[in-house]
């Protein structure tokens, strides 16, 4: 077994979700996944990640990220409809493209796998769920954003942005419209925003040792990075309409979305939030309770957070840990 750990901020939701997104993609590939929250004081806390292998599990999950090709899935007999001339994102909206109907379009020519099961009742074009892995890889299926089930499905993000293109942009980064020369010689444009690639080929030892430090602008995104989340105070200024880029991590933002594949927090009230961290080592199966504080018996710390509006989206925010008293009333 191979055991590493990384820093992680526990009032950080996004974070903490990434752990356990971290987990459950080393437990496919690897096998015999657990982990746990170290944490000795308030300002040195860990998400430790052990799995089968010699090799640091956090790597293989990251090598495998950088490598990987998304392709959408949605159920047997879906087709695309055509884009709508005045779909309208709203605010933090934006995403590769600034014309909305190329995004759309570009988003809808993506590879598209059909499949007998489905976790909805039908295929929303926005939030077909994703496959990526394949040939020597494991194949792996995310989807919570889609969840047509009694659970909460978590999802976020809203408008114009597809799941499909913002798993682009996290994974592979986002290019701008090429130049009429770079047409010509057949290159892309030039890099907007990097994905968990750029980060993995620039620098991976750095990634592999502190993977949610590492931040760039990013356009659009999930929502679960609040240090990428802004809303509206009316004071005249629009980093959407001033096309400034905030940053954040992508790879908080990608492994936060497969940490809710199997698990969530819990919704208690009006876009209120709470979740909790463990700190016995424990596989993925238990630590999916744990997350939701659903776990008797076990030393859990619970935090809580608000989900903010932002236009059409939901963004979360950064948590406070609760009192004892209250976390366990």
């Amino acid at each position: 077994m191979a055991k590493a750990s990384i820093p992680v901020d526990l009032l950080n939701p996004g974070q903490v979700f990434a752990c356990m997104g971290f987990m459950e993609a080393a437990d496919i590939l690897l096998g015999g996944a657990a982990g746990c929250f170290e944490w000795s004081d308030e300002s040195d806390t860990h998400f430790a990640l052990c799995a089968i292998g010699e090799r640091n599990p956090f790597e293989i999950v990251l090598e495998f990220l950088a490598e990987a090709e998304a392709t959408r899935w949605g159920p047997i007999g879906y087709a695309d409809p055509p884009p709508k001339k005045d779909e309208d994102g709203g605010d933090n909206d934006a995403e590769e493209d600034d014309d909305t109907n190329e995004t759309v379009a570009a988003s809808a020519a993506a590879p598209l796998d059909l499949s007998v099961t489905f976790p909805a009742k039908g295929g929303d074009r926005m939030a077909l769920p994703i496959k990526f892995g394949g040939g020597n890889r494991p194949a792996v299926t995310l989807g919570h954003w889609a969840d047509g089930s009694s659970r909460e499905s978590f999802k976020l993000y809203a408008g114009n942005r597809s799941a499909n293109a913002i798993v682009r942009a996290m994974l592979k980064g986002v290019s701008a419209k090429p130049t009429k020369k770079q047409k010509a010689d057949g290159l892309p444009g030039d890099l907007k925003t990097k994905g968990v690639r750029q980060l993995w080929e620039e620098d991976r030892g750095a990634l592999v040792k502190t993977p949610f430090d590492l931040l760039t602008p990013m356009g659009g995104s999930f929502n679960f990075d609040p240090r990428g989340a802004w809303t509206a105070i009316d004071a005249g200024y629009s980093a959407n309409e001033h096309k400034h880029a905030i940053e954040a991590s992508p790879v908080v933002e990608f492994l936060a979305a497969w940490g809710l594949e199997n698990a969530r927090p819990v919704e208690f009230g009006l876009r209120q939030v709470r979740y909790a961290a463990w700190s016995v080592s424990l596989p993925p199966m238990l630590a999916r309770a744990a997350l939701a504080g659903a776990l008797p018996g076990f030393p859990l710390r619970r935090f809580r957070f608000q989900l903010d509006l932002s236009g059409k989206n939901k963004v979360v925010t950064f948590a406070q840990e609760e009192p004892y008293d209250i976390a366990h009333s």
